[in-house]
């Protein structure tokens, strides 16, 4: 049979890259003493508050249609909120809801970019950038991250690989593997080149919330001179603990929201009204579990360090933001994670997931339990002295 050719494209760019985490998944299924620290869930459980605002929306009946860009009030409150985080005035027409981040990334780059199109984006990246991109049709330009600099993209580095075909600058800050945030400096300088180039700027800013003490967040929004060509994207997935209820959104241009609402009538014409509208409610309180989470998440990353780092020639990235920390172990990554879960019982995930910059190295989730985190980076020590690639 024949198939089109996005799933060519596609092929061995999704459930692959998560290999380990679903082996541990069975591994614990079938009775096995197995530590997971792959993915991001946030350590917390969905805010009573919010969950009893959804319930009661449903009752309500508001389980109806919605319309292709969001429900008005949703709309309005993270106009507020952008206005009041950003500045200057954010319109709702300037503003789209999604089914989440990934959902919302997915509409944003087919609106921006197609075949012979090409998006430069840091390597490591997120493991799903590398699909998004490919879905559609674009090609990735990987921009290398270096540990030396604190995995922060550079200007200069993304500069030496703009060509004719360059469309999009993607970013992503506070990032996700390596807890790196760009500086209003950082954002000047990237949005000099966009600018020389005629390029969009894409940001993922869904760890906004959960940038630890003493690091400032700064966003591509906070520059008025760049309002033609910024559109970020974001969600309550980690700074509500509420990544079931798949809500997010874009913020850009109006015409680019203008141009993007066909696509997203073709996609999905509209949320579900009652989850907007706890959206709304949680966006414009703020959220009663990120700061904690962060917190927590900033003192295990020292943990991690304090246990691994120097220890079995283990070296430990720890991160500005987020929850992740990254240990390079100066082998393959994939086989010493796979190895690792096999023997041990600690399932990580595997550098190369996040691109060719991580090939030895490895992501720790942060979202365990202190006492958890003790015990991981225990059997980590004893695997390392012990591994021989």
């Amino acid at each position: 049979m024949r198939y089109a050719a996005i799933t060519e494209r596609l092929a061995g760019l999704g459930g692959a890259k998560w290999a380990v985490h679903a082996r541990a998944r069975q591994l614990k299924a079938l009775g096995h003493d197995v530590i997971e620290l792959t993915i991001g869930e946030p350590d917390v459980p969905t805010p009573p508050e919010l969950m009893a605002l959804a319930a009661t929306a449903m009752q309500a009946g508001r389980t109806g249609y919605s319309n292709g860009q969001g429900e008005p009030s949703l709309l309005r409150a993270l106009a507020d909120r952008y206005s009041t985080r950003r500045g200057r005035e954010i319109l709702p027409a300037q503003i789209m809801c999604f089914p989440g981040t990934q959902t919302t990334l997915y509409a944003v780059l087919m609106g921006l970019v197609g075949a012979g199109d090409e998006v430069l984006v840091g390597d490591p990246m997120y493991a799903t950038y590398e699909g998004l991109i490919a879905a559609t049709g674009a090609h990735m330009v990987p921009v290398p991250l270096h540990a030396d600099a604190g995995f922060r993209i550079k200007a200069a580095d993304i500069e030496a690989r703009i060509t004719p075909a360059s469309r999009v600058i993607m970013l992503n800050s506070p990032h996700n593997p390596t807890g790196a945030v760009l500086s209003p400096d950082d954002f000047g300088a990237i949005g000099a080149l966009a600018k020389a180039h005629d390029l969009w700027i894409v940001c993922d800013e869904v760890y906004e919330d959960l940038v630890f003490e003493g690091v400032a967040f700064a966003s591509p929004l906070d520059l008025p001179s760049l309002a033609d060509r910024v559109i970020v994207a974001s969600s309550i997935s980690k700074s509500h603990a509420a990544p079931g209820f798949r809500s997010g959104w874009c913020v850009g241009p109006v015409e680019f929201i203008e141009r993007l609402l066909p696509l997203s009538e073709t996609m999905l014409f509209g949320n579900q009204p009652f989850i907007a509208d706890m959206t709304a409610a949680a966006v414009s309180s703020g959220s009663p579990v990120a700061v904690g989470m962060a917190q927590r998440f900033a003192r295990r990353a020292d943990l991690v360090a304090r246990r691994l780092g120097g220890v079995a020639g283990l070296r430990v990235h720890k991160p500005d933001a987020g929850m992740f920390a990254l240990v390079d172990v100066g082998c393959d990554g994939q086989a010493f994670a796979l190895a690792l879960l096999e023997r041990s019982g600690v399932a990580v995930m595997p550098g190369p997931s996040f691109g060719q910059a991580l090939q030895t190295w490895l992501r720790l989730s942060l979202t365990q339990p202190d006492d958890i985190i003790e015990e991981a980076c225990t059997r980590i020590i004893a695997f390392a002295r012990e591994y021989r690639p």
